[in-house]
């Protein structure tokens, strides 16, 4: 029985049609900013709470928070993503463009985290939530970019596909771990008073921040998923 009803199924889902090499590109572009913003957190991590006064013995607590929060989002993503269509904007696009928004604002909150004030246990306590929020937008800002492949890409250009959201995370990674670098070379200060942050990082998350609006909002205006409907019919 299992294997007649998989064969009906086979039978009932339509080959995707071919995409333009554009909207493969497009499709996949903000994957850049997302990998930027995974990027510049794990490489600044470290810098920012022993800044703030953790106790260096101590920061294996703080970067376990990215892989428990890409192990909760991501499942719950895709759920509730499959389960979603608003008019006009999409099913997997609402998710990309709520964990861009709330990225963009820790990415600006956290750099900046030993500039507020706060005495030393409460600035370590802000950066911890902001580095939760950001693990956790970044995850679900992350994720559609994934599931849109799947939704729209047929077997024939998955493999392009995939390669091009490899190449833009690559080009993002790489590009995050430099921009404290270059920034300093330039001229901006890497240094700062005790308990805050340089320039050159906070203008490196400033930066990021830009970037990962610009290739969401590429993505989120160029490329039209399939409406429930269309979906059906290829997915069956």
């Amino acid at each position: 029985m299992e294997v007649l009803l998989l064969i009906n199924r086979k039978k009932l889902n339509k080959r995707l049609p071919s995409l333009a090499f554009s909207v493969l590109m497009l499709m996949t572009f903000g994957n850049l900013g997302t990998s930027m913003a995974f990027s510049l957190q794990s490489a600044n991590m470290g810098r920012i709470f022993q800044t703030l006064g953790a106790d260096p013995t101590k920061l294996g607590w703080f970067f376990i928070l990215p892989p428990l929060a890409g192990m909760v989002v991501q499942p719950l993503v895709g759920y509730f993503s499959d389960r979603t269509w608003i008019p006009k904007i999409g099913r997997r696009l609402p998710y990309l463009i709520l964990g861009t928004i709330v990225a963009v604002i820790v990415m600006f909150l956290l750099p900046n985290s030993g500039s507020f004030g706060f005495k030393t246990s409460t600035a370590l306590w802000f950066g911890a939530v902001a580095i939760l929020f950001m693990d956790l937008s970044s995850n679900m800002s992350m994720q559609p970019f994934k599931m849109m492949i799947s939704d729209m890409v047929n077997d024939e250009q998955k493999d392009q596909a995939w390669s091009w959201q490899t190449i833009w995370g690559n080009i993002g990674g790489v590009a995050a771990d430099l921009f404290p670098f270059l920034l300093t070379w330039i001229g901006i200060k890497n240094i700062a008073a005790k308990g805050e942050l340089p320039d050159s990082v906070k203008w490196s998350f400033y930066i990021g921040a830009a970037i990962l609006i610009v290739s969401s909002i590429f993505t989120i205006c160029k490329v039209d998923e399939y409406n429930p409907e269309t979906y059906a019919k290829y997915h069956a």
